[in-house]
């Protein structure tokens, strides 16, 4: 007997089980506000459902109120768009914690109040808090602006979003595309916040150049 030789507790190459877990679907949170083109958002949760991504969603009121004056959309229709919602008030839902990965957050579109609480750090409900959530945790955070004219207030916000990792995306119409509907230009946008996540809608032209 070899006194000297021992089993090893490690197990054999053979037996190592190299199966990976399953990979989760990216998910992202989408926030409805009551500021106009409700369309933007819908179009938002639209396209995210095509392209199999996991949404989170929270609608305002004043978003709810919103969607009835502007659109032809009940809010039970968009709220079935999502996998998961959530109510404004439930700040113990699971976006409301760092410690619950997602890929990044949509506020589409975002009032200039919520941009104002947002650049503030005032997370009394959800929409904000989510979003405190993304911007400490370094993840995407893309906010469709909807205000015009802007006064220094609002550019002031903007700017402290920015710095602070945000990224503000004003719904603005490339009428390069010669649109023919204003869904193609509200496609567009869409299309053009979802390049920020890298995912590709499909559903827009790019530019190439002048055509001849």
């Amino acid at each position: 007997m070899d006194l000297f030789k021992t089993r090893s507790n490690q197990p054999e190459p053979s037996e190592i089980n190299h199966a990976q877990p399953p990979r989760r679907r990216r998910r992202i949170i989408v926030a409805l506000t009551g500021a106009t083109g409700s369309i933007l958002g819908i179009k938002t949760l639209i396209a995210l459902r095509q392209l199999n991504i996991e949404t989170h969603l929270v609608i305002s009121k004043w978003a709810e109120a919103t969607i009835k004056y502007e659109t032809d959309y009940t809010i039970p229709n968009i709220r079935a768009l999502a996998d998961n919602v959530y109510n404004i008030n439930d700040m113990s839902a699971p976006i409301a914690s760092g410690s619950f990965r997602v890929d990044g957050m949509l506020v589409v579109p975002c009032s200039v109040k919520t941009l104002a609480a947002i650049n503030s750090g005032i997370c009394d409900d959800l929409i904000c808090r989510a979003a405190d959530v993304v911007l400490k945790e370094r993840r995407r955070l893309v906010l469709a602006v909807r205000e015009t004219p802007l006064s220094s207030i609002h550019l002031q916000n903007m700017l402290s979003v920015t710095q602070a990792g945000g990224i503000i995306f004003p719904p603005v119409p490339a009428f390069y595309v010669k649109p023919s509907s204003v869904d193609e230009l509200v496609d567009h946008s869409v299309g053009r916040m979802l390049d920020l996540f890298d995912l590709d809608t499909g559903d827009f032209e790019r530019w190439e150049g002048w055509k001849k």
